[in-house]
């Protein structure tokens, strides 16, 4: 990896990181950007609050699990434009579309960002 894509990778991390607190109420205690081809990966660990997590395990038929995921997703879905102006600002290159799933049970969030364009040089 180039200091380049380490430094755009620190970047979309920040970025990141400030999103999850500012938008979601909570940062990740941990996160890291990868950047693959004409992707963006990022993982957030520890983004589940003490609420959610109290909410997906007291019901044991997974409702409380899904009740958290469903609030999760629908909250990324509206701040996609905030993360789309995010993602094309840092990697100067148009956003096609953006993937995310998040695992309570795991406290984690992937999000996958493709991008018009390579990110990385080709061998």
């Amino acid at each position: 990896m180039t200091t380049r894509s380490g430094e755009l990778e620190a970047r979309i991390t920040e970025a990141m990181v400030k999103f999850e607190r500012e938008y979601m109420g909570r940062g990740p205690t941990e996160a890291r950007t990868y950047l693959i081809d004409d992707m963006v990966l990022v993982r957030l660990k520890g983004i589940i609050t003490r609420a959610e997590n109290h909410l997906a395990s007291a019901d044991p038929t997974g409702r409380g699990r899904e009740l958290v995921k469903q609030s999760r997703v629908e909250l990324i879905e509206k701040a996609k434009p905030m993360l789309r102006d995010m993602i094309e600002r840092e990697t100067r290159l148009p956003m096609i579309s953006m993937h995310t799933d998040i695992s309570v049970k795991s406290s984690e969030r992937i999000v996958i960002f493709t991008l018009k364009g390579s990110l990385t040089p080709k061998s």
